[in-house]
């Protein structure tokens, strides 16, 4: 019997039941080498193309490399375009995204072509075309253990509500949301999912996505599951409970 869509608004516990299937064991990971091989050749020139583009805005390297966890939580190197420069205040330190991040990084996030590199992960099998979003390795601790099981299939480039808003923002998309989303396609992975899945992408492609553009999206710390408010909102807020310095 297949899960249905938990209320994300709710903190659920039960332990997931993932689906093991012909599909999800054999079938999926040949569609992925299959497709993802096709697309690294019929894409080879807007590849190039953003190659180039990436040396002029932003220069070497190329590629953004980050460690994030995997099928069972192994770690693997997750490549994407790079979208931000490496600009450093007077003090060494990296500016705030929302300051490195470029006219062209704006453009390759509004439309997703930053995840074109994520097609040689898929290609390699540490990631699938469909499955949960793999996320910083330092949140690996702070998982439920419901949440944990999100790491029971290869992480994918997209794992969209099937149902819902295209436009994702800190309110309609918190932590919670996307977690259960997660588990409901563990417990429900098929190569129908799939399809509604790429399909549902597809529109979002054509959607304006804030989150993605301004590196807004508030940290997981474990117990801000259901926090609706952008990490702006958050450091405003705790700017105005500072005490007032009296002169």
């Amino acid at each position: 019997m297949a899960a249905t869509y938990k209320d994300d608004t709710v903190i659920h516990t039960e332990i997931p039941s993932p689906r093991r299937t012909i599909y999800s064991k054999y079938i999926k990971r040949l569609l992925d080498v299959a497709l993802s091989g096709c697309a690294i050749l019929v894409l080879s020139p807007v590849l190039l193309i953003i190659y180039v583009l990436e040396l002029i805005y932003h220069g070497r390297p190329v590629f953004y490399i980050d460690q994030r966890p995997g099928l069972n939580g192994e770690i693997f190197g997750l490549y994407k375009f790079r979208s931000m420069t490496n600009e450093c205040d007077e003090d060494g330190k990296l500016l705030h995204p929302s300051k490195r991040i470029t006219k062209f990084g704006r453009l390759l996030r509004r439309t997703s072509l930053d995840e074109l590199a994520g097609l040689f992960n898929i290609f390699n099998g540490t990631m699938s075309i469909i499955g949960p979003r793999p996320l910083m390795k330092d949140y690996l601790p702070l998982y439920s253990e419901r949440h944990q099981y999100r790491h029971a299939v290869r992480p994918g480039l997209v794992c969209c509500k099937l149902s819902g808003s295209n436009n994702l923002t800190a309110s309609n998309w918190t932590w919670n949301a996307q977690f259960e989303n997660d588990i409901y396609y563990v417990e429900n992975v098929s190569f129908w999912l799939d399809v509604k899945m790429v399909l549902k992408t597809i529109k979002i492609l054509f959607s304006k996505n804030e989150m993605r553009t301004n590196s807004d999206r508030i940290k997981f710390d474990g117990k801000n599951l259901l926090e609706t408010r952008s990490r702006r909102e958050v450091l405003e807020e705790e700017a105005k409970k500072q005490p007032e310095i009296v002169q």
